[in-house]
């Protein structure tokens, strides 16, 4: 596995991060610890996961997935980075949900306790929150780093206004400030590639990108009139969301026209589409999910393979409409 540095910060982290969402939702425990030692063995040794996870089981399930990467990891803290997340209600109370103080100090506890560890690699508020004054949340997060309890703070669904005011005013305030983003980037959304992500590079942030093949989509698996088995885009909260992203005319007739260029080049679909995501200069790690071991060898596969500019240029022509915001997405 390749490394590389994360954004402006001393730290090496793999060019892949394992994403986590399935784990005790859509699969099993015994899955997900197979899972992880398959991403261990391929050097994918940053998990992402968040405090409500899984969704599949939210909120009822909140903190499930944390509590089985504690499971798994107890023994062999030493061998992963941890990146988890807080935002979105982890209890019934109205005070149990945001990026208040209160929240973010009840909340990394809570994922501390869960995941069996003593500290955090990576703390991540979930989202942006309006109710909340960002000088706030990162007087909080600064105070989680000067403890130890977190080595480095990130965001992620975030604007670039936003983010740019973030850095902006932990320069001021003279506080740590967000080293990471992670937004959502792939052939079918590029929208962050106007403002996001340039701002990122000039900044030096590290970009870990989610749904790098659209949930799945990308893979060349579903059919307009139905989608595949045990997938994100089945019935439920989860489905309707992955389908109101993806699951129109445009983006089939896109994927149609990406799988001969796959079969061109000798690789997957889903290795194509995760080798395009990693050419982005601004990309650190993208997040790579999985509900099964080895559905982690196309991703793995696109870091040992190069992609050719000139296809890279197809590839760009090809899906350049998803660049602006009123894009069937």
């Amino acid at each position: 596995m390749q490394y590389t540095p994360f954004g402006r910060t001393g730290l090496q982290v793999p060019r892949l991060t394992l994403g986590t969402m399935t784990f005790a939702g859509q699969c099993d425990r015994a899955t997900s610890f197979a899972i992880m030692d398959a991403a261990v063995d391929a050097g994918i040794t940053m998990f992402d996961t968040a405090d409500m996870y899984p969704v599949t089981t939210y909120p009822d399930g909140m903190g499930d997935t944390e509590r089985v990467i504690g499971e798994w990891m107890k023994d062999r803290r030493r061998d992963v980075l941890i990146a988890t997340k807080c935002f979105f209600p982890s209890g019934y109370r109205p005070w149990e949900g945001g990026n208040s103080r209160h929240n973010i100090m009840r909340s990394v506890e809570g994922s501390l306790r869960r995941l069996q560890t003593d500290h955090i690699d990576l703390y991540q508020v979930h989202s942006w929150d309006p109710r909340t004054p960002i000088d706030e949340t990162l007087q909080a997060m600064d105070d989680l780093v000067r403890s130890g309890k977190v080595r480095y703070v990130g965001c992620s669904n975030t604007l670039a206004y936003q983010l740019a005011r973030s850095l902006g005013r932990a320069e001021v305030l003279g506080t740590a400030r967000f080293d990471c983003i992670q937004p959502r980037y792939n052939l079918l959304f590029r929208e962050f590639e106007r403002e996001l992500l340039p701002l990122c590079g000039e900044e030096g942030l590290a970009v870990i990108p989610y749904n790098p093949l659209a949930g799945g989509f990308l893979s060349g698996k579903h059919a307009p009139g139905s989608a595949a088995a045990g997938t994100r885009f089945e019935s439920g909260t989860q489905g309707d969301r992955y389908r109101e992203r993806y699951w129109n005319e445009r983006a089939f007739e896109t994927v149609e026209a990406i799988r001969p260029l796959a079969a061109d080049a000798g690789v997957s679909m889903a290795t194509l589409a995760m080798q395009w995501v990693l050419a982005h200069p601004a990309v650190t790690s993208p997040i790579v999910g999985a509900s099964r071991p080895e559905q982690l060898d196309d991703a793995v596969a696109a870091v040992h393979t190069r992609l050719d500019p000139a296809l890279k240029a197809r590839l760009d022509e090809l899906t350049h409409d998803f660049r602006f915001g009123d894009a069937p997405r």
